[in-house]
């Protein structure tokens, strides 16, 4: 295992503390909304350079907790998750959405045991076939949210190629989302524990995505699992 980095962070900006403890949603907006129902008052902005925006503040257990969005796949996902570990994040969950392949309902919640590395960013630094998540920490994710699956994690938000979902699940993925293997990747290298939990906010290939009130209940539900979990 790497060490933790120890240079300062290039993106991040941070004005507060980083806790050991870190939710990595995607969205800025999602990570205001979780910081606003998951941290008491008063809660502190972590950083809003390049608008990834993040918060850290006290959750219900009375621990710190930091919630950080990461912005749109597995690169911008790296970095910020490189960057969170140098300064101090050593258990990480992303809680994000993800595409249906198995006909799971909108707004169901998916544990991400595994994901298989179909995007660029696991395999340039040296993952191959699948990345794993943290084993404990999935197991805890389990008992908040439900079994664990494989997912597939992809780069491409429009996807050109049609049978791509297929072979996907024929591989073993449930769903598709575009950071966890990124994520479990840095994570493995850098010695420190990440899972992943996701609610389905799309149905592939067959189409129909999720209304906006609905995925907001369910990003309530992400944040509300991957705190117990931590």
């Amino acid at each position: 295992m790497r060490a933790p980095v120890a240079r300062a962070p290039l993106h991040l900006k941070p004005n507060a503390e980083v806790a050991e403890r870190a939710l990595l949603p995607g969205d800025p907006g999602r990570a205001l909304r979780l910081a606003q129902h998951l941290l008491a008052a008063p809660m502190q902005v972590l950083n809003t350079n390049r608008g990834l925006w993040g918060y850290t503040g006290t959750a219900a257990d009375g621990a710190l907790l930091t919630i950080q969005s990461t912005g749109m796949g597995g690169p911008s996902a790296a970095i910020v998750a490189e960057e969170l570990i140098g300064l101090g994040a050593r258990r990480l969950v992303r809680v994000g959405t993800c595409g249906g392949l198995a006909g799971q309902p909108l707004g169901s919640l998916v544990v991400a045991g595994a994901a298989l590395c179909e995007d660029g960013t696991s395999r340039a630094l040296g993952a191959s076939g699948r990345a794993e998540a943290d084993p404990e920490l999935t197991a805890a994710l389990e008992r908040a949210a439900g079994p664990a699956a494989v997912v597939a994690s992809a780069d491409l938000f429009y996807d050109p190629d049609p049978e791509r979902p297929g072979r996907w699940l024929a591989a073993g993925a449930v769903a598709v989302e575009m950071e966890a293997a990124a994520l479990f990747t840095v994570a493995r290298l850098r010695g420190v524990a990440a899972g992943c939990v996701c609610a389905v906010s799309d149905l592939v290939p067959e189409g129909g995505r999720i209304g906006e009130d609905e995925l907001h209940a369910a990003e309530l539900r992400l944040g509300e699992a991957a705190l117990a979990a931590l």
